[in-house]
Order: structure tokens, then sequence, then C-alpha cells
């Protein structure tokens, strides 16, 4: 994809006759103070970052002038900045506004339906992922009609316009369509769009141009340089490498497991800030240049989930343990490792050898991960190892769900506490069965369906099945109980 900066993009809304605020596209204090004099901006105006991640209002890369000195002094200040990764070289200078209210207004396209689709929000100004789903209008556009006048209507309505507050959305909605689909766009988005009187007023401009139409469009041959400084580095060396907005750093092999431990951490309350596609490559030379490029972009810590099928677990280990030891002592952070698959005991060998922690379970490695980087500490999340295992004994902890939590137990009470879920006393003779005799917990498996009930014929309600699998005769035996067991 091919992400346009805020003032190109408004250069692409002003080319389809968007109302737009007064602004110019300023590289110097100096440029910054001549343009508040000559009233080319004028002031009181607002100073604004040209770069590609978001927050900047609160990094302190967005600044108010009311005098032409104080816009030389505001650009003075922001220009230089290094903002998520980013050197910041451009500023955009734009009027202030007099805002009555702050609305969001973006054309995408929904994968899942395989159509575009109109997302409207009375919420503006804050980002849509943060916005109540019910405050959301969601139209899908069918792509030979284009947008419809009904379907402005309904937004309009959506958004609480009415008269020529509404009438001067139409042709916002109409020029966001236009570069929808002649520009080529995956995303044309408006946050926030502001009602100024009786009309409406685009503030933001976000534009994602398809990667693969770029050929199309020879006025965008210069955009390369509105990507990060990181993300340039990366795609020169063929890294498939994004930058967010949050602080924990990703790595893994596969579109649909990348995005499965991005879900996973986002439900832990994680905030994933970078993540690094390896694909197939398990070239140790790939796998530590990858890591080293990743550290740049200074996580709070990382998360390595890597699965392996054609990629070899051991020698991804040995990337990641050369790597680690090229990052300064004052650069380390805490990292999280899991690795299934191919060779997966003499990787889980590897790292924990160089004093990584490595953890089998999906969940409970995105937990460990999310703590980490809420701690902020450079310490390894503490995980209690049973005495007797080795590498590549992946058996569910005898101790509880939750290892890198504190002890559970309420020594008050001399009972489970909440956290470990509840314990099933009545019937459930499907729960499966651990070495030690005892049932499992609900928050230890998602599967407790136990085998020997089909095979075996064990009723559904009532005692527990009594069909000892062949390596629980022995209880020192290696093997899990079940094959179920052993976490996915």
């Amino acid at each position: 994809m091919v992400k346009l900066a805020e003032w190109r993009g408004k250069e692409v809304f002003r080319k389809y006759g968007m109302a737009l605020p007064k602004g110019k596209v300023v590289r110097s204090p100096e440029e910054a103070e001549a343009a508040a004099r000559s009233g080319e901006v004028p002031v009181p105006c607002v100073i604004k970052a040209q770069v590609l991640s978001g927050g900047r209002g609160k990094g302190g890369a967005v600044r108010f002038a009311s005098t032409p000195a104080e816009a030389r002094e505001a650009a003075q200040a922001i220009l230089g900045m290094e903002f998520k990764g980013e050197r910041i070289r451009e500023l955009l200078m734009e009027e202030k506004l007099e805002i009555g209210r702050e609305l969001y207004v973006s054309l995408t396209l929904d994968r899942s339906l395989r159509l575009p689709i109109l997302m409207v929000s009375p919420q503006g100004g804050i980002e849509i992922e943060s916005v109540d789903p019910s405050s959301i209008d969601r139209q899908p556009i069918h792509p030979f009609v284009g947008l419809a006048a009904y379907e402005r209507r309904r937004a309009a309505g959506f958004l609480g316009l009415a008269g020529p507050t509404a009438k001067s959305l139409d042709p916002i909605l109409e020029a966001l369509w236009d570069i929808f689909v002649k520009e080529d766009a995956e995303l044309v988005e408006i946050n926030p769009l502001a009602v100024v009187g009786d009309r409406v007023v685009a503030l933001d401009a976000k534009v994602i141009i398809e990667d693969d139409a770029a050929f199309r469009h020879t006025e965008y041959s210069e955009v390369r340089d509105d990507r990060t400084p990181l993300e340039e580095i990366a795609r020169e060396k063929e890294i498939a490498f994004v930058q967010l907005d949050g602080n924990i750093g990703v790595i893994a092999n596969g579109a649909g497991l990348t995005m499965a431990t991005l879900d996973v951490l986002k439900e832990y309350g994680g905030r994933p800030g970078v993540f690094l596609d390896l694909g197939g490559t398990d070239d140790p030379k790939k796998v530590a240049e990858a890591f080293l490029l990743m550290a740049r972009a200074a996580p709070k810590a990382v998360f390595l989930n890597v699965f392996g099928g054609v990629t070899r677990c051991d020698t991804v280990a040995n990337g990641l343990v050369e790597a680690m030891r090229q990052v300064p002592p004052s650069e380390k952070f805490p990292l999280v490792a899991r690795i299934r698959g191919n060779n997966e005991a003499e990787g889980v060998a590897i790292l924990r050898s160089a004093g990584i922690t490595s953890l089998p379970d999906l969940r409970e490695a995105g937990r460990a991960v999310v703590q980490a980087a809420q701690r902020g500490a450079h310490e390894r999340p503490r995980r209690r190892e049973d005495p007797g295992r080795g590498a590549g004994d992946h058996r569910p902890p005898r101790h509880g769900p939750y290892p890198a939590d504190a002890p559970l137990r309420n020594p008050g009470r001399g009972r489970r506490d909440p956290r470990q879920g509840r314990q099933l006393d009545r019937g459930g003779s499907r729960l499966h069965q651990h070495g030690s005799g005892r049932r499992g917990d609900v928050g230890e498996c998602l599967v407790h369906l136990c085998p020997c009930a089909v095979r075996h014929g064990c009723p559904d309600r009532g005692g527990r099945c009594r069909h000892r699998a062949r390596g629980d005769r022995d209880r020192t035996h290696p093997l899990p109980r079940h094959a179920h067991d052993v976490p996915l």
C-alpha cells in the first residue's frame, strides 16, 4: 500500500473540489513566519507535523500560533523532532476554524462483503476503533452504481445534519467516492470532518493507494518518501514490515498467524506497534536482520510467534539469539517467544539456554508479553518451571493456567482464586484428566471433551471417565495423558 501524508491527501481532496481550510506546507521556521505574516495562512493557525503515525497531538507534534512570531517558534520546536521513528521535515500550516462538532467519514473496502463500504460516525476526532460500534453506520455501496442520493441522505441523517449543513455533505461524499474509484484507493478517511457554521470542512486527510495500482498514478512516484524510514529500509531488504501506534513488536511467519497474534495482544489490552512477517524464511541471518530492524523501533516488548512447517524452529532460534547479542544492553527489552512445529524441541532448548522466555501456549505467551510491556521492565517475564521438564515438553503446567501470575491460592480462605476459573464439582465426565488424577481446570484448555467418552461410550453425566490412557499407567511417563492435553 502507498500511504499519503496529510498534505498530499489534501492535495487529492482539493483536486476533487472538497472544502478544506486555507493552508500551506512549510519546511523551515522562516517559511512558517513568512506565511503567517503575509496572510497566506491566516492567524491564529495550527501547525501540524507531517508524519504517517497517529497521536501527533499527544506527542507534541501539533501546536497553535496566534502571531507570526509564535508560528516561527512552533515550527522551530517541531522540525527535526523524532516522532515514532520518523524525522519531521515538513509542516502543514492551516487556519484555525471555529468548530461546532467533529464527525467521522470514510470509504474503504470490506473484504468479507467484497464491496466498498461507507462508514460514518457522529464521534469524530478519535480513532474509529475506540468508538462504540452502535455509533457507527456502515453502508455497503454497489460498485457499478456508486454512492446513490438515498445513501448520502442516510449518512447525513445518521450524523444528525439537516438543512444547508446536510447539503454541504453531498459534495464531500461524492468526492470521497471519486477518489476511492479513480485513484485506486484502499481507504479514504476524513477524521475529523468538522461542522463549521452551516457547512462541513475536512480537517484531516488519510488516503491509502493500492500498491499494485501505483503504476497508473505516476504523480505518486515520490510517495516512497512518505513511508517511515524503517519501512523504507525494510522494503529495500524485502522484509514485510509495518509500523503502528503501539509499543509491542510482533515477529511471526505468515499473514494469518500474524493477524491472530495481533488479535490476542489486543484481547489482553496490548497495543501492537510494529509487526514483521518472516514469511517462509528460516535463514538465521535473515531472522537476525529482521529482528535488529524491529529493535530500532524501540518497542517496550517483543513477541516472536513462529510455526515451523517448512520453517525450522531451531534456525529461527539461532537467528534470534544472534540478534539479541547485538542489541546494546541499554536498549534491551523483554522478549517472549512461542515456537511450535518443525525442530521445536531443539529451538526451545536454544532459546532457553540464551535466557529467552519460551512459552508453548499462544494466550499464555500473549498475556506475558502484554504484562511485560505494561510494566516497562527489562527483565524476562516470570515462568515457574516444573522440575524435571526438559526442552520441548509442553504439557500443561501443574500449577495452574496462568504461570506468570503470583500464586493464585487464597491462603486465608483455602479456596481457589476466581482468576483460576470455576472448578467443576458436578458431573463433567468429559473433562480431560491429568496425570495426577485431578480434574482439568476450565482455564487450562479450550477442549474438555475426553476422547474416551466417544471411544468407550462413557456416560454424559455423573461420574468421571475411568478409562486410563496407556501413558497414564505409570505416573512418571513423560507423555501427556491425552493428545489434546498439549495446547495448540
